[in-house]
C-alpha cells in the first residue's frame, strides 16, 4: 500500500509540474523518464530469462501427470481470462473514451538529451533461451546450472526491489508531466478510473466461472467454495504477492476438502504459473491505453490473441515481488504492440493501482485449480495413496 500511495503522489506531482509551465523542471523529469525507460527495457529480457528459466526447471519435478495437468489448466485459465478481459474492455471502451480527441494546444516537452541502453538480447530470444535451458535443466537434472538460474533470479529480484520499484514514483511523475503539458491528463484519468473498476469486476466474473466449473466437476456449491477462499483473497490484498499468500491459500484450499498432498503440490505451483487476475488487468489496461493515446488503435481479436497467448507464457514464474507480472509483460507489450515509454509508464501506474486486487484473483483462482486437480487425482482425504503425490515446493 505504501508504494501505491507513493505512485499516487508521483501522479499528482507530475500533473502539478506539467501544468506549472516551469520549462527546466518539466524537461528534467521528461529526461529522467526517458533514461529510466531505457533501464527498464534493459532489465526486461533478464527478468524473462532468469525467472522463466528457473521456474520451468522447478516445474519439472514431481508427478508428471499432475505437473502437466496443473500447468495446462493454469495456462488455459490464464489465456481464457485474457480473452474475456479483451472482449469486456472492447465493449466498454467506446462508451468510456467516446468523443476523445487530441488537444490542439500543448506540445510534448523534449528531453535535454537522449540516452540509449541496448538490451543484451531481444524479448523473443530471452524467452526461447529460458525455455531451452529450463526444459534441459529439468530433463537432465543439471543441478549446477539450475543454481545459476536460481541465483540469477535472486540478482534480478534484488535489482527490481532496489533499482526499479523505489524509482517508479519519479518515472510515473515524468509520464504525467508529459501528459499534463500536452493537455490530455484529465481525460486520461477519467478513462482509467472506469477501466480499473471494470478490471476488478472482470476478476470476480472469472472467479465465478472458475468455481462454477470446479463445483460442477466435484458436486460442490461453487459459492461455498469461494466463501472458504475469501481469507486468501483478503490476505492477498495486503501482501500483493501470490507467493507470500501461499500459507493462507493452502490452508483455505484444504478446507475445501482438497486432499492435503494434492493441495501441498498444486497451490505453490499455481502461485508461480497461474496469474489470470494479472492478465485480466494487463489486457484491460492495454486496451485502455491504446484507446486514449494518440498513435494507437484498439487491436482486433486476432491481433490481440497472440499477445494474450504470449502473456500466458510470460506469466510463468513471474517475480514474487509486488507488480512483478507487469515488468515481465512489458516485453510483450513493447515488442508486439509497439508500446512507447509513455504507454509503458501508464501501464505500470495502472497495474500498481489495482495490483492487490489482481493478486487476490490469482490466489483465489489457485484454489479452484486445486479442487480440479484433486478430482483428477481421484483421491479422498482418507486415501493413504494420496501420500504418493509429490509435495512440490512446499518450503516456498
Amino acid at each position: 500500500m505504501k508504494l501505491i500511495i507513493k505512485l499516487l503522489i508521483g501522479i499528482a506531482a507530475g500533473i502539478g509540474i506539467g501544468l506549472s509551465g516551469v520549462d527546466w523542471l518539466i524537461r528534467s523529469l521528461v529526461t529522467f523518464t526517458s533514461i529510466f525507460g531505457e533501464w527498464i527495457n534493459f532489465v526486461i529480457p533478464l527478468i524473462i530469462l532468469f525467472f522463466i528459466g528457473s521456474g520451468i526447471a522447478s516445474i519439472g519435478k514431481g508427478s508428471s501427470k499432475l505437473v502437466g495437468a496443473t500447468v495446462g489448466t493454469a495456462y488455459v485459465s490464464t489465456i481464457t481470462a485474457g480473452v474475456l478481459a479483451f472482449f469486456v474492455a472492447v465493449a466498454v471502451m467506446p462508451f468510456v473514451a467516446d468523443g476523445r480527441s487530441a488537444p490542439e494546444e500543448g506540445t510534448a516537452p523534449e528531453a535535454f538529451f537522449s540516452f540509449e541502453l541496448a538490451p543484451l538480447m531481444d524479448i523473443l530470444t530471452a524467452l526461447v533461451l529460458a525455455f531451452i535451458f529450463g526444459i534441459a535443466i529439468a530433463a537432465l537434472k543439471l543441478d549446477g546450472l539450475k543454481r545459476v538460474f536460481d541465483e540469477g533470479r535472486t540478482v534480478i529480484e534484488r535489482v527490481i526491489y532496489t533499482a526499479v520499484i523505489p524509482v517508479l514514483p519519479f518515472y510515473i511523475a515524468g509520464v504525467f508531466v508529459d501528459m499534463a503539458a500536452e493537455g490530455t491528463v484529465l481525460q486520461t484519468l477519467q478513462v482509467f478510473g472506469v477501466v480499473l473498476a471494470v478490471a476488478v469486476l472482470t476478476h470476480w466474473v472469472w472467479l465465478t466461472i472458475q468455481y462454477t466449473i470446479a463445483g460442477l466437476a466435484t458436486g460442490q456449491n461453487p459459492f461455498a467454495l469461494i466463501k472458504t477462499m475469501l481469507p486468501a483473497y483478503v490476505t492477498a490484498l495486503g501482501t500483493m504477492s501470490s507467493a507470500a499468500t501461499i500459507p493462507v491459500t493452502l490452508r483455505q484450499t484444504k478446507k475445501n476438502r482438497v486432499n492435503d498432498a494434492v493441495a501441498n503440490f498444486s497451490v505453490p505451483l499455481s502461485a508461480t504459473i497461474h496469474l489470470s487476475g494479472s492478465v485480466i488487468t494487463i489486457v484491460s489496461c492495454a486496451v485502455a491505453v491504446m484507446a486514449v493515446l494518440d498513435g494507437y488503435t484498439v487491436p482486433g481479436f486476432f491481433t490481440m490473441l497472440p499477445v494474450i497467448l504470449a502473456l500466458g507464457i510470460i506469466m510463468v514464474a513471474a517475480p514474487g515481488v509486488p507488480g512483478g507480472a507487469i515488468f515481465a509483460a512489458l516485453g510483450v507489450l513493447t515488442s508486439m504492440l509497439g508500446f512507447s515509454e509513455a504507454a509503458m509508464g501508464m501501464m505500470i501506474a495502472l497495474y500498481f493501482a489495482q495490483d492487490s486486487f489482481g493478486t487476490g484473483a490469482n490466489v483465489t483462482g489457485d484454489g479452484a485449480i486445486a479442487v480440479l486437480m484433486d478430482k483428477l487425482a481421484g483421491r479422498t482425504p482418507e486415501d493413504p495413496a494420496a501420500q504418493a503425490v509429490p509435495d512440490e515446493r512446499q518450503a516456498q
